[in-house]
């Protein structure tokens, strides 16, 4: 009988410091730039920062209708993606990038899931065990991660809302982190 009160008073402690944490404060801001995005200048693009913050600071979050996205300044390209890994919401914005197979990939911080900058491909190193001696080489499993079209004029950066008639892996995560909802970006 006191192991069933122990245990009990176990969850209903548990449950008291999730509701805590999931009540505390949204949206702050780690290690890099944030803007706040939403900015719609009159061709639809999206305002997000000024090219020369960006290129020093290497990355920065923006929010394009409560969708949060990162662009990331690498090897003189900009690149814009949902901010959510596509295979269990990790946070991009503080992935390390790689070159793997000469493709610039965003590391995610949770589980070490790589999508290419350019193409939103989520990459795996697989064998074919039918090859006589098989060897690990990167491989594709298509496109998880939805990216967004970069724009420079005139020393800014923009980016173009996302086209939501073609769905992607990451759609599930910025859909359930959007608008500071119940996952918003924690530090």
């Amino acid at each position: 009988m006191l192991d069933l009160i122990i245990l009990s008073l176990h969850f209903f402690i548990c449950f008291l410091i999730s509701i805590a944490i999931w009540c505390g404060p949204k949206d702050v801001d780690s290690h890099s730039s944030s803007t706040g995005g939403d900015e719609m200048e009159p061709d639809g693009l999206i305002f997000i920062g000024k090219e020369e913050d960006i290129k020093k600071s290497q990355r920065i979050r923006a929010k394009i209708n409560g969708r949060e996205i990162v662009v990331f300044y690498h090897k003189g390209k900009f690149h814009a993606l949902d901010s959510r890994c596509y295979h269990e919401g990790g946070p991009l914005c503080d992935g390390e990038i790689e070159d793997i197979d000469g493709q610039a990939c965003i590391v995610c911080p949770w589980h070490k899931f790589k999508i290419t900058l350019e193409t939103g491909e989520g990459l795996y190193e697989g064998i074919n065990p039918l090859e006589p001696s098989p060897t690990p080489k990167w491989q594709s499993k298509g496109v998880k991660q939805r990216i967004h079209k970069v724009t420079i004029d005139n020393g800014n950066v923009y980016v173009s809302p996302p086209d939501l008639s073609v769905s992607f892996d990451s759609d599930y995560f910025a859909e359930k982190y959007k608008n500071g909802g119940e996952l918003a970006m924690v530090k």
